[in-house]
């Protein structure tokens, strides 16, 4: 039987705070944000209440590897529909070995791997990165061809932004 521990909560109080409250976790930490006037029982009841959406949120954004191979499945047929077989991976799996590149690609096994990093991050954004490593499936290269073939993607460029912003950010001391 499997135990679940509780984590480390810190409760921070502000008075400029009136009425929201908010959490999020900081390393194996989670930080409730209150306001300085909650008593006792009210820090109490809204600890539990933000551990337990933070619990949900986590457990709706936990993506498998199953669901990444049905999310390329749907951009093959979305943007790449005349590839085909050449454009279908023989697998698609989170990593948790790569922190200098978001995902990763080789032809010759037809295998891709995305990083655990992007997980988190927004669904367009996941799309953008899967379709970028699938697009290597049929041109290996940085080419033209392949950023035509990126460019399909509506989204492309915003996500592109995205990327580079949580790249300049993680640089920042």
């Amino acid at each position: 039987m499997a135990v679940t521990r509780k984590p480390v909560v810190e409760v921070r109080r502000s008075q400029r705070r009136r009425r929201t409250v908010s959490a999020y976790r900081d390393g194996e930490r989670v930080v409730v944000l209150i306001p300085d006037q909650f008593s006792r029982a009210e820090e109490s009841e809204w600890v539990d209440r933000m551990l337990a959406r933070l619990a949900a949120r986590e457990g709706r954004l936990a993506r498998s590897d199953a669901e990444l191979l049905a999310r390329a499945t749907r951009l093959i047929d979305l943007y790449l529909p005349e590839h085909g077989s050449a454009a279908a991976p023989a697998s698609v799996r989170w990593v948790t070995n790569q922190n200098g590149r978001w995902g990763s690609c080789t032809p010759a096994d037809r295998t891709i791997r995305i990083s655990h990093r992007v997980q988190d991050m927004p669904d367009w954004v996941i799309d953008y990165v899967l379709l970028h490593e699938l697009a290597h499936l049929i041109v290996p290269s940085h080419n033209a061809d392949f950023w035509a073939l990126v460019a399909r993607y509506p989204r492309s460029e915003r996500a592109r932004g995205y990327l580079e912003g949580v790249a300049a950010t993680a640089t920042i001391p």
